[in-house]
């Protein structure tokens, strides 16, 4: 993935703070076991990628998020992996939820495009998740929405096709980076199927053993 989808490296956790204050002075230190280490994402906030002003007000839960579920846009699998395609699929997204479905905003609070390009969906949710003790309620998966966040994949998995390494990437990052900021275990990422009956997300649902693992390495890394 491309440099410059990444902020930065945050460390967190006092066994990461004490580790750098020993390497400062010259010591050498053994890798403490509460050091924790999460990549930033560069997310693409409503704002930048140009979305309309909700249906009125998207609920703020001041309590951080038990799980995160993952999902599929369903929409068709371009090869068009430019952070503009990205932003014009954000917009579709929400188009479809407001406009066709009646809700008051995007219903996922961040989507992965095929690209790798990370954005906001549900307004506000990228300044709770940097905030890390609330999130803002999404429409993504009845009866969870009040204790899950949900991150969608642009396109269509639900008949073997596989995501770009660029998409898997930023899908490993995100939810490693949420799960850090909010205190979620790795154990508790699922799939929309796993609480709808859908068959949503598709070839994700296959592959949660292998995005826990990676998200549980990707934070210890």
């Amino acid at each position: 993935m491309d440099d410059h989808r990444i902020r930065r490296r945050v460390l967190f956790g006092t066994g990461a703070l004490i580790a750098a204050g020993a390497t400062a002075l010259g010591a050498s230190s053994a890798h403490a076991d509460n050091d924790i280490q999460a990549v930033e994402p560069d997310v693409d906030s409503t704002t930048e990628w140009g979305a309309r002003t909700p249906n009125g007000t998207n609920p703020v839960i001041n309590r951080r998020p038990a799980k995160l579920i993952v999902h599929h846009t369903v929409a068709p699998n371009t090869s068009d992996f430019s952070r503009a395609r990205a932003h014009a699929h954000a917009r579709w997204v929400q188009d479809l939820h407001m406009d066709d479905n009646g809700w008051r905003d995007t219903g996922y609070n961040f989507i992965v495009s095929r690209g790798g390009w990370i954005t906001e969906g549900t307004t506000g949710s990228l300044a709770a998740l940097l905030a890390g003790q609330r999130f803002i309620q999404g429409i993504h998966t009845s009866g969870q929405n009040t204790t899950a966040l949900g991150i969608s994949n642009e396109g269509s998995y639900h008949e073997g096709a596989e995501p770009p390494a660029a998409q898997w990437e930023s899908l490993v990052t995100v939810c490693a980076f949420a799960c850090e900021q909010y205190g979620i275990p790795s154990s508790e990422i699922y799939g929309h199927m796993d609480f709808n009956s859908t068959l949503c997300p598709g070839i994700f649902h296959d592959r949660l053993p292998q995005l826990r693992d990676e998200v549980e390495s990707a934070r210890f890394e």
